[in-house]
């Protein structure tokens, strides 16, 4: 049996365990994606919209539910529409396939982040770094550079 703290905490067992749900994992890697896109710290954030940074760890986790008046500031400071946080998910709320290949159970949790290749701190910092190169013709040649090294062919009408 599951039962439920409050709104904004994640379901529980009947042992009384924090149970985290896929869709609030789901939109709670977004925010931690978007801000780290942005290069803003969970403190940052957190000042933003009157919470600690505690509570931005929580909901990036999937530990605590987003409310939607909380989801609305988040947009706004993070400069995205509200659907972003929602992209990608699958309309029957299966998020992620399980270790053995099959459907995630709903309720279950996702497999952890560092599976998702663009989730990765690594990914995010570097797509920063690249745009941070002031001079379209040196980011390009380095775009080239990475694809050239990664084994990929290198069109020319790419661009960056």
């Amino acid at each position: 049996m599951i039962s439920f703290d409050a709104d904004t905490v994640a379901p529980k067992t009947s042992s009384g365990k924090s149970r985290r749900d896929p869709i609030d994992s789901h939109v709670g890697s977004r925010v931690r994606l978007r801000r780290t896109l942005l290069g803003m710290s969970q403190e940052k954030l957190g000042q933003a919209v009157g919470i600690t940074f505690q509570q931005i760890q929580k909901y990036e986790r999937g530990l605590n539910r987003i409310g939607s008046s909380r989801l609305y500031q988040f947009a706004q400071v993070l400069g995205v529409p509200v659907a972003y946080f929602f992209e990608n998910l699958p309309a029957d709320g299966v998020v992620a396939p399980d270790r053995a290949g099959g459907l995630a159970e709903p309720g279950s949790a996702p497999p952890p982040m560092e599976d998702d290749n663009f989730s990765r701190r690594e990914t995010l910092e570097l797509v920063r770094a690249y745009y941070r190169i002031g001079d379209r013709n040196t980011r390009r040649r380095i775009y080239e550079l990475i694809k050239a090294v990664a084994g990929e062919p290198v069109s020319d009408t790419e661009s960056s």
